[in-house]
């Protein structure tokens, strides 16, 4: 069976897997760690995507994200790709480094959310890479610890001068530990400064346990706790009407088909939320094919709202209104028409490395290129 496109919208929450590939290690030190969620966190903050629950196991990762306006695609390209790019040069090898794509799950938020930061918070407990739940809470590469404030958040990052004092404060001072409200951000830091998406994601899962810091942290770590006993959770690695149900089929027994709840292996959650997703992800196929404007007359009608030519489009110059063009055409193209990289790339005479990274330029000015797409049609 030929694989099912995956799902994405801004705002979803998503259960991202990867695997090295013939399950290998993907990373092999601390440094591979390291580089990997300092890589990580830059995109983060870059596309405005919430990191709920992390753990980087041996020969594969867990990530539970909910995604601004940049694409999960967009993202997991930028990371992955450029993690291995970066981890080939270190060990001298070449060559895929992770097995196939990655694996992402849509998940409902209500019944999911918090089941899914303690499964994966509880990966290296499970896969032995630590001994008890002690062990667990100052465990490095998994976000377990920060969530505590045992360990500094490595996805926080510095944004402004204070910010890093901020950050600084928020992961390592003890009396940051002392009772107060979780949601007075000045009370947590000290500062009235602006503070990282990461920080804030944070704050949000210990506002599901109380708003008082310290028993906040307190309450999360006996849900952890509560959760070892649990083992494997199976139902949890994956979507599917079975996984949706508990992993139990028999309430599914003997029922005709169309009595069943919509299931589908993308998505974790109830029939109700299935085909809410499936709802929305056709709507905006329909409203993809409504639209009339093709690749050429986008290429043309961009070219003159930028006044340039053609020729300089499709030019080896560098020229800042000819670039912004190149992206404002490659985004359009890709998000709005549903053009293939290749086909912007064969229009553009770029190359398909020129095409992405153009895509990501436009991303860090999508309200710009909104305007623009909306004046176009």
């Amino acid at each position: 069976m030929p694989r099912q496109p995956r799902l994405d919208a801004p705002g979803v929450l998503q259960h991202v897997m990867a695997r090295g590939i013939e399950r290998r290690e993907i990373f092999s030190d601390d440094k591979d760690r390291s580089s990997f969620l300092e890589r990580l966190a830059i995109i983060l903050e870059e596309t405005q995507t919430q990191c709920y629950a992390w753990a980087l196991i041996p020969n594969h990762f867990h990530l539970l994200l909910r995604t601004g306006p940049t694409p999960l695609s967009t993202l997991m390209r930028r990371l992955m790709t450029g993690y291995a790019v970066t981890f080939n040069r270190r060990h001298r090898r070449a060559g895929h480094l992770f097995q196939n794509r990655y694996k992402s799950v849509v998940c409902e938020e209500d019944p999911y959310l918090l089941e899914l930061i303690r499964y994966i918070h509880l990966n290296p407990l499970r896969a032995k890479l630590v001994e008890d739940l002690k062990a667990l809470d100052k465990y490095p590469w998994a976000g377990n610890s920060a969530i505590l404030g045992r360990r500094k958040n490595p996805l926080i990052l510095p944004i402004t001068k204070d910010s890093n004092k901020v950050s600084d404060e928020v992961n390592s001072k003890p009396e940051i530990r002392n009772p107060c409200p979780v949601k007075r951000e000045a009370c947590l830091t000290g500062a009235k400064s602006e503070i990282s998406l990461a920080h804030k994601t944070t704050m949000d899962v210990l506002l599901h346990f109380g708003d008082n810091l310290r028993e906040a942290r307190r309450r999360y770590r006996q849900f952890i706790k509560n959760g070892i006993e649990q083992g494997r959770r199976p139902e949890l690695q994956g979507g599917g009407l079975v996984r949706s149900a508990g992993g139990n089929k028999v309430g599914l027994l003997g029922r005709k088909k169309e009595e069943r709840e919509q299931g589908d292996e993308r998505i974790l959650g109830s029939g109700d939320f299935v085909m809410q997703v499936l709802g929305q992800k056709e709507k905006d196929h329909k409203d993809m094919r409504s639209v009339s404007l093709r690749l050429p007359e986008l290429i043309t009608k961009v070219v003159h709202k930028l006044g340039i030519t053609h020729e300089a489009l499709i030019s080896k110059s560098r020229d800042a209104a000819v670039s912004e063009a190149r992206a404002i055409i490659s985004f359009l193209g890709t998000r709005k028409l549903g053009e293939t990289q290749t086909e912007i790339q064969r229009h553009l005479n770029i190359s398909r490395i020129g095409v992405r990274n153009c895509i990501i330029r436009c991303e860090k000015m999508i309200d710009k290129c909104d305007e623009i797409w909306e004046k176009l049609i």
